[in-house]
């Protein structure tokens, strides 16, 4: 079984919290933790954008995240919202047999 962290990231912690909420509820995702005042500089519509958001971190299997990330791009206010999965190489086997079970679907 392939597992991955998932970076989301949005303007506020309610958005997150409803997002991840969605996630969970939904098992698209084991946990997601909410990481308050992240700074972020980035280029958008040919300006250089300086913005606090909101950081998630998601947890979930490799084979969930088209559906996952099809889900955010729902329910997500950003027009392009940062949806990025990056390969677990390394976890302790209870919290992946944890990760496993409560994604199952």
């Amino acid at each position: 079984m392939d597992y991955i962290v998932v970076f989301i990231t949005t303007p506020s912690e309610d958005e997150a919290a409803k997002i991840a909420k969605t996630l969970v509820e939904e098992k698209l995702a084991g946990c997601v933790n909410i990481v308050k005042n992240v700074r972020s500089i980035y280029s958008w519509q040919g300006n250089i954008e300086d913005e606090t958001e909101v950081l998630m971190i998601v947890k979930t299997r490799n084979e969930l995240f088209e559906e996952l990330a099809n889900r955010v791009n729902s329910i997500h206010s950003y027009t392009v919202p940062e949806i990025i999965g990056m390969k677990i190489t390394k976890g302790s086997e209870s919290y992946l047999k944890w990760l496993e079970e409560v994604t199952w679907r």
